[in-house]
């Protein structure tokens, strides 16, 4: 005798509600919304020095604004070379509104500065190890063509 098909369960997937569409990543999100950030502040657009606790700023005029990415867009836009460049040079901070909201500290300009040579080194290092595979790999193809020659000339003729 067949087994009798079996009978649907509250957890069934017939019975299940389908999952929302999915909401885009936080950091596709963080991305679009320093775009609006950009778009809305001047001291954004400008990349000028942000005040201490800026985060809570935007929350308080932004209602509804969603943490984590806002927490990874102020992360971009903090590492950003260009922001670092400015914090290295500049002596005050900025609110949204473009108004003086602290001092930067040396040991702020300094850990920007360390930063922005970090980077420069990092990218020296990348260009450096470019150029050496480049030049192996050009003598990989120079030996391989060589080689090929060789054979040409050597190879046994039938």
């Amino acid at each position: 005798m067949p087994d009798p098909a079996p009978s649907p369960t509250p957890d069934s997937s017939a019975n299940a509600v389908p999952d929302p569409v999915p909401s885009p990543k936080p950091a596709a999100n963080a991305r679009q919304l320093l775009k609006e950030l950009h778009e809305t502040f001047p001291v954004f657009r400008d990349c000028l020095p942000l005040a201490i606790g800026i985060d809570k700023q935007l929350l308080s005029r932004l209602p509804g604004l969603d943490r984590k990415p806002l927490r990874i867009a102020l992360g971009i836009h903090t590492h950003s070379l260009r922001y670092l460049k400015t914090i290295e040079r500049a002596t005050e901070r900025l609110d949204l509104d473009g108004q003086p909201a602290g001092e930067i500290t040396a040991t702020h300009r300094s850990h920007a500065s360390e930063v922005i040579k970090e980077r420069h080194k990092k990218h020296a290092e990348q260009r450096q190890a470019q150029r050496a595979a480049d030049a192996l790999a050009r003598q990989h193809e120079e030996h391989e063509e060589k080689l090929g020659q060789l054979v040409e000339k050597f190879g046994r003729q039938r």
